[in-house]
């Protein structure tokens, strides 16, 4: 299309586009005005005064074609040009950046790696494109990964980056080159930036120069055979012996509906192996894969899809991720406002869980409670439920049985409140008589805390149904419902358990609110058993039975139902349940020489941020040398501290993180980050032509391919950039408009013969 409109226009579009159009008439111009009066009026006169065989129609076709005749002359008596800026040659420069990451060397394009397009339009020998640039402007070459870099030529890629920064890149060579003319910036590349930083301000740094960036992008848009796993979310820690369901995003093309195996490793240990199917082209698959973290300690968890025949990208199957299997005991308070079974039946469920400790609290009478598993008696709930922040908060999870609201003071219930949103607490409510809206919550802070919505009984009626336990979409993959081996078998397993009884009326959940577990009965509606939502920094659960106990006594001695779900329930309820200090890095894997930032927040034995205190990172490296990085209060928010070091060790870093005040020591936490030569080049590695065009369009430059890439030395000559002489090409001889003209003569003479006006 673009050789037919240079035939018929003389240039092709882009001198259009970057042209100024004029008329080169002067005085000439007023003459043919006077002519074309001239000539029109007798025209027209002629025309209308004839008559004959002749319609009105036919006077104004032939009017018509006349006048457009006669202005098509005059158009070319004005002589119509364009006027365009040119570069003047080796007066300017040109900046070249080449990909030097990893997926250039995917070999995607007729069997041919992206590279090989360097090679042979930039390479020192064969380099036709080279030349013809190398003969108008003054070439400067840049390679391009996580950073740019000048070079001498293209021999010394070695297309062995494990980072794209495009926008780095192109801020880089913008200042490098700020002192000299330039003519434009060439960006060869697939556009897999890898960042995921925003292209604004280095686009608008581009345009404030007027520095048109011209893009030339390498491989396909999309693969025609490949599975990707493009997404692994995990915790990054858990406690020994946690039950993880992990989810993973799977996309490919060319094997819709293909079933593959999953398989899942801990260290190099195979966990768990799945039969996954693939999703239709163009959807995202979503896989939940369940199993058990059983050794202590930072843990790599691997995931990878088997390779598939024909696969474009075979590196893009796996993905790795750290998690760090806590050894902890995590401390629990059950409060209870009187004797009931479940007490006994939940402490025997976990007490051989070494990484729960349930301290239990019953009122037995008032103002008389009976206290188990407290490790001061002394101290420890002497006065029963605690009565100030810093006995509660000295917790990490908190249950509450049937106790009537009544019973706590209105601080207490703030306080259990800011228990879940600032101290990040998890807070389970168990069902009962004097439970949720039966024992009079709905008007207390704890009805904004709970995920479900708090109805007031309605009448004298007392509300008592039997149910059968459900398990919902959202709870068949959730961790706290892995009751058996799979995640099928959890959910044929739910349906066989006895039924159960509430006495607390809760059918509607909050919005934001995740179900688990529903329940049907005769006479009931579908009641909630079991939901959750996050709150703050912490989250809340409802489970409104009275009676889960009896499932251990109705089963068999040896099923371990009862147990399972309880230790599951409460490993939830604390997980992820932070610290008085806690650090996060910015990245658990990274790449050698990477820098690392650390994020540390310091709160007190309240959970109130602290300013201005000493905040120290011990980062010990894989060999074992041991640094201290000070962190600085970042200003920005309260409690929040700010340090950076650089991983230039492959391995395993640890960091241990330390507040003190005034010389005593706090608080401390750790976190783990691995160095490594990632694969993040193969992943979304297809070539972004959206993201290529819009660089270019904002800069005033264009988008190219292989196929068109032929014209770039001639486009770039063509700009407002650098050092440049104005042109002048002349439209008068287009061949459009001798056609035009011959058309329109044969035209007025064929409509003649056509009428018999001839």
């Amino acid at each position: 299309m673009e050789t037919l409109f240079e035939f018929l226009f003389k240039y092709r579009p882009l001198i259009y586009e970057r042209g100024d159009f004029i008329l080169g008439g002067s005085w000439t111009l007023y003459l043919a005005l006077v002519g074309a009066a001239a000539l029109a009026v007798p025209t027209l006169l002629l025309y209308s005064g004839a008559r004959g065989k002749s319609r009105p129609i036919d006077r104004v076709v032939l009017s018509g074609l006349r006048v457009a005749a006669v202005a098509l002359l005059l158009f070319v008596l004005f002589r119509p040009a364009l006027v365009i800026s040119t570069v003047v040659p080796q007066k300017n420069f040109l900046g070249i950046l080449i990909d030097d990451s990893r997926s250039m060397r995917i070999a995607d394009t007729d069997g041919r790696p992206r590279s090989d397009f360097v090679q042979q339009y930039f390479g020192p020998e064969n380099g036709a494109l080279l030349s013809e640039l190398a003969d108008d402007f003054i070439l400067r070459f840049f390679r391009f990964s996580s950073d740019a870099q000048r070079i001498d030529d293209v021999g010394s890629l070695g297309y062995a980056g494990n980072k794209s920064d495009i926008g780095r890149a192109l801020d880089r060579v913008r200042q490098e080159l700020a002192s000299v003319p330039v003519a434009g910036l060439v960006l060869v590349t697939d556009g897999a930036d890898n960042t995921f930083q925003s292209f604004e301000e280095p686009l608008l740094a581009l345009r404030v120069r007027s520095l048109p960036v011209y893009t030339v992008g390498l491989g396909q848009e999309t693969f025609p055979r490949d599975i990707e796993l493009s997404r692994v979310d995990t915790p990054r820690s858990v406690l020994k012996g946690a039950s993880l369901v992990v989810e993973l995003a799977v996309t490919q093309t060319g094997y819709a509906g293909s079933t593959v195996e999953l398989i899942v490793e801990d260290n190099g240990r195979i966990v768990n192996r799945e039969q996954i199917e693939l999703p239709r082209e163009g959807e995202v698959a979503t896989i939940r894969v369940p199993f058990t973290a059983t050794e202590v300690g930072p843990r790599i968890f691997g995931f990878r899809i088997a390779v598939q025949e024909g696969e474009m990208v075979v590196e893009n199957n796996e993905r790795e991720t750290l998690i760090v299997v806590e050894d902890n005991t995590e401390k629990i308070l059950y409060f209870e406002g009187e004797p009931r079974h479940e007490i006994g039946f939940l402490r025997a469920a976990v007490q051989d869980d070494e990484n729960l400790e349930v301290v239990s609290l019953t009122r037995t009478a008032d103002n008389k409670f009976y206290r188990i598993n407290i490790r001061d008696p002394e101290e420890e709930l002497a006065g029963g439920f605690p009565a100030t922040r810093e006995e509660l908060f000295s917790y990490r999870g908190l249950v509450i049985g049937s106790v009537e609201a009544s019973f706590f003071t209105v601080d207490q219930l703030r306080m259990i409140a800011e228990f879940v949103s600032r101290r990040g607490g998890g807070l389970l409510m168990l069902g009962g008589r004097r439970a949720f809206a039966e024992g009079g919550y709905a008007e207390t802070p704890l009805a904004d805390v709970l995920p479900v919505i708090l109805e007031e009984p309605q009448g004298d009626d007392e509300f008592s149904a039997e149910i059968t336990v459900e398990v919902t979409p959202a709870g068949r993959t959730h961790p706290i419902t892995q009751i058996a081996g799979t995640i099928d078998s959890s959910a044929a397993r739910w349906e066989e358990l006895p039924p159960l009884h509430t006495v607390n009326r809760i059918e509607r959940v909050k919005p934001g609110a995740t179900t688990l577990l529903t329940g049907d009965g005769p006479g009931a509606s579908p009641q909630v058993v079991l939901a959750y939502q996050r709150y703050g920094r912490g989250k809340t659960l409802v489970l409104p039975v009275r009676d889960l106990w009896q499932w251990q006594m109705l089963l068999p001695l040896e099923d371990m139902t009862y147990e399972i779900f309880w230790r599951q329930l409460l490993r939830w309820v604390v997980n992820g349940v932070p610290d008085r200090v806690s650090v996060t890095p910015s990245a658990d894997r990274v790449a050698r020489g990477e820098p690392v930032e650390l994020i540390g927040l310091v709160e007190d034995d309240r959970y109130l941020k602290v300013n201005n205190t000493e905040v120290v990172a011990y980062v010990t490296s894989p060999a074992g040398a041991v640094d201290s990085i000070p962190m600085d209060w970042t200003v920005n928010r309260d409690g929040e501290y700010r340090g950076v070091f650089i991983a230039d060790e492959e391995g395993l870093y640890e960091i241990e993180v330390k507040a003190l005040e005034e010389g005593e020591y706090l608080a401390s936490d750790a976190a783990f980050v691995r160095v490594e030569d990632p694969a993040r080049e193969y992943f979304d590695a297809q070539m972004h032509a959206t993201a290529l065009r819009r660089i270019a369009e904002e800069t005033g430059g264009k988008f190219y391919t292989p196929e068109t890439v032929s014209t770039l030395p001639e486009d770039i000559s063509f700009t407002d950039s650098g050092t440049t002489v104005i042109e002048h090409r002349d439209l008068w001889n287009m061949p459009a408009i001798f056609l035009f003209l011959i058309a329109l003569v044969s035209g007025e003479w064929g409509y003649r013969r056509l009428r018999g006006l001839a």
